[in-house]
Parts: C-alpha cells; sequence; structure tokens
C-alpha cells in the first residue's frame, strides 16, 4: 500500500444511562502519527437522543462534544490538554472516562489520507 500510513481511532458515544447499556455514537476521533493528523467531528442526532433519554438538556451536551473536536484541534483556548503536542491529546481523547460522554476502544487502519477517512467512518459509523 505506497503511500499509506497508519492510523487510529476511537467512536465518541452518548450513554445517557449506564445502568441501561444504551449508546448513541455522537463522534469520532483519528490519529496518524506519521502524517502528524488529529481531528475530531461530532454530531448530535436530536431525535435518536430523545428517544432514549428524553429529559437529557441536549444543549448541555453540545458545548462538550465542541470541546473534544477543539482540544482535537489545538486550539489554545481550549485549556491547556489542547496545548499537548498531538499524540498526547489523542490519548487523552480517547482515555476511559465515566462521564456521559465515553471513548470507544481504539480501532487501527491504514490509510493515506486521514481526512478523506475521517469523513468516511464518521459518515458510516455515526450519521
Amino acid at each position: 500500500m505506497t503511500g499509506s500510513s497508519p492510523f487510529s481511532y476511537a467512536v465518541y458515544r452518548l450513554v445517557p444511562r449506564v445502568e441501561r447499556g444504551e449508546r448513541i455514537n455522537v463522534g469520532l476521533v483519528v490519529f496518524s502519527r506519521p502524517l502528524d493528523f488529529l481531528a475530531a467531528r461530532t454530531s448530535l442526532d436530536d431525535e435518536r437522543v430523545r428517544a432514549l433519554w428524553p429529559e437529557l438538556d441536549r444543549a448541555e451536551v453540545r458545548p462538550h462534544l465542541t470541546a473534544l473536536e477543539r482540544i482535537a484541534a489545538g486550539d489554545p483556548e481550549a485549556g491547556p490538554i489542547a496545548k499537548l503536542e498531538t499524540t498526547a491529546r489523542f490519548h487523552w481523547l480517547v482515555a476511559p472516562s465515566s462521564t456521559i460522554i465515553q471513548p470507544s476502544a481504539v480501532h487501527t487502519g491504514v490509510c493515506g489520507d486521514p481526512p478523506t477517512q475521517l469523513s468516511r467512518l464518521f459518515d458510516s459509523l455515526v450519521l
């Protein structure tokens, strides 16, 4: 696979009620160390969220999803984690969490164009 580099990704899941084991995919983070690429994309489907957790204030969830995107992008105004180098930010973004937004296990693959891979994975796993 000439021109391909390894990459890792994780899916972000909204876990409204941990005790029920229900999840909604709400985002994705893609990282390629050789290509120095890290990006996250999120989306909150109001209808799906309402079906599992009608009382959830979705307006309170959106800023947390946006923060994940800003940290991945290295936005200096997104706090101290966003100022870390790319690999450290990725490891922070995929660390196990007990909040209602949780990353999946990290998966791997190879690609030559991480932004395109991010779009493909996002379309198939989140939207």
